[in-house]
């Protein structure tokens, strides 16, 4: 285990050096497959999180507003279902922005976001611990892996696990249902689960949510190709990939994808790859769920649900459980 660092009096830093991964490598076997694909991390560089908050904000894009409104309207109902002396845990916190609501309301004893990015991790704690010097900050830098094996030393404390967001539903069903038994490890046997579901609705407003009139997403959809050209010199012409994004309503998930509209050869890891017209490559999936069926996700992943909220118009839940 990494030697702690306390950087301020409420804020402890823990540094699990998080391994490199061979970008190039993946970037080429996932290009090579039958079906060609890019992880959704490449979307991510300083542009992409700019047009990602730019998609928040559009008319059509209503998961965090929506989750948002959520937990500020139910903060009070939340809490009465947990122990006082509480630890929030958060992987992936990114830059905390979504826990800052709880820390206002619920002023837990202690708050451990966890985040592969050192930059955004040091950023927004030391921005956010001295605004509450009556919670403890334990800023962990480690990837998912590393996080879900973290082990609870909270002082006897409960482990809140906040997942907010529709992330989850990035996970295909067999990684989702490990990633879930990952945050029960994370929870430990007297923890308990914040996290946010989208949920199944009318395919027009699905499809609207990731075409935006304003084009953001898919400049987002392409960003991931300006991001592996300047990482990885991989010669991409972004401008030649028409954005795609429809719902699946077989697998009840969004797609995106890009599809090559002329001839293209990418360089990557020393490979040669052909992209030739029509080639479609697969950037994300967002699986869409029900509140009954998400529940039985989470009683299968060792969870027992104590609480489900959802919007008025039945567009985002969020759910409340405990370890069992």
């Amino acid at each position: 285990m990494a030697h702690p660092q306390q950087l301020l009096p409420n804020l402890t830093f823990l540094d699990l050096r998080p391994p490199v991964t061979d970008a190039a490598r993946e970037v080429a076997a996932s290009l090579s497959a039958p079906s060609p694909s890019l992880d959704p991390k490449y979307f991510y560089d300083q542009r992409g999180s700019a047009l990602f908050d730019a998609i928040t904000r559009t008319p059509e894009y209503y998961p965090t507003r929506t989750e948002a409104a959520l937990l500020t309207e139910h903060a009070d109902a939340m809490a009465a279902q947990l122990p006082g002396e509480l630890v929030i845990a958060e992987p992936g916190a990114g830059g905390c922005d979504k826990a800052r609501l709880l820390l206002d309301r619920w002023r837990p004893s202690g708050y451990m976001p966890l985040e592969i990015s050192r930059e955004c991790l040091l950023g927004a704690t030391r921005a956010l611990a001295p605004r509450h010097p009556s919670v403890h900050f334990t800023a962990v830098c480690a990837d998912y892996s590393q996080a879900l094996s973290f082990p609870a030393d909270d002082q006897g404390r409960p482990r809140l696990v906040f997942f907010p967001g529709s992330t989850i539903g990035n996970f295909e069903p067999v990684a989702r249902a490990d990633f879930l038994a990952g945050l029960r490890r994370l929870a430990g046997d007297d923890g308990f689960l914040l996290i946010g579901a989208d949920l199944q609705k009318d395919p027009g407003r699905l499809n609207a949510a990731y075409n935006d009139a304003e084009g953001h997403t898919a400049a987002f959809n392409r960003n991931a190709l300006h991001h592996l050209n300047r990482r990885l010199d991989c010669g991409f012409e972004p401008d030649a990939f028409e954005h795609l994004a429809f719902y699946n309503e077989t697998a009840q998930r969004i797609e995106m994808h890009l599809e090559c509209l002329r001839d293209q050869t990418v360089s990557v890891a020393g490979r040669r790859i052909a992209l030739p017209t029509g080639t479609r490559i697969h950037t994300e999936s967002s699986y869409k769920f029900t509140v009954e069926g998400f529940s039985r996700e989470l009683v299968e992943a060792g969870f027992a649900p104590l609480s489900s909220w959802v919007d008025d118009e039945e567009l985002f839940s969020i759910h409340l459980a405990r370890a069992a």
